[in-house]
């Protein structure tokens, strides 16, 4: 699997582009993840953008470079109508009205999206941070892309935010610790692959910690 990690912004969520055809999250900053984008492939090329959670810092540009490319969007079916609040996409504490987007697939727990030929991103529903928010593992590669859930040295998401509740975080975290992690693809922050499965248990204990 090849990754290509983009932030484009202070306040942008990190954007992955993977094997040049499926980008998870977009960030704010359209023009800027665009210009990466074209380094990398042809937009053309660019197949499915899956977004992690609703909040806007990983959604605003969707919908923009989705009319560029062709791309399919997917994100979880919980948080699909919740793109489109003000408040619980979060779009309001960054001063804009929400993006209606409209999502072309609604994914679920446990649903396989192939990547290659060997390879596929397994969709594992870790509400918490927002009702419908997700992760993605690769197992060959033993990758795992955490949005807002998790993030490198044991923190976690916030679920102070409208949609937000820390027992449902806590439990989502506890499926991944079940997982073989070898690297760590944070919503925030650096990738990781420094004992990675140390790392969300740590995340684990903070969750369980302050719950």
């Amino acid at each position: 699997m090849q990754v290509k990690h983009f932030n484009t912004g202070l306040y942008d969520a990190n954007s992955y582009l993977i094997n040049g055809k499926i980008l998870v999250d977009t960030g704010m900053n359209t023009e800027g993840l665009m210009a990466e984008i074209r380094k990398n492939i042809d937009i053309k090329d660019l197949e499915l953008i899956i977004l992690t959670h609703c909040h806007y810092d990983h959604t605003a540009s969707a919908m923009e470079i989705a009319r560029l490319s062709g791309a399919k969007i997917a994100i979880h079916k919980d948080d699909a109508t919740l793109l489109k609040s003000d408040n619980v996409s979060a779009a309001a504490l960054f001063g804009y009205k929400a993006p209606p987007i409209e999502p072309d697939m609604l994914l679920n727990e446990r649903d396989r999206i192939p990547i290659n030929n060997d390879e596929e991103l397994e969709v594992i529903h870790t509400p918490g941070h927002t009702p419908g928010g997700i992760c993605l593992y690769e197992a060959n590669s033993k990758s795992l892309f955490s949005g807002d859930t998790v993030f490198p040295n044991g923190s976690i998401g916030r679920t102070d935010f409208e949609g937000g509740n820390r027992s449902q975080l806590t439990e989502s975290i506890n499926k991944l610790v079940q997982l073989d992690v070898k690297t760590l693809y944070p919503g925030h922050g650096e990738v990781t692959s420094n004992d990675v499965n140390k790392q969300i248990g740590f995340s684990l204990r903070m969750s369980k910690s302050i719950l």
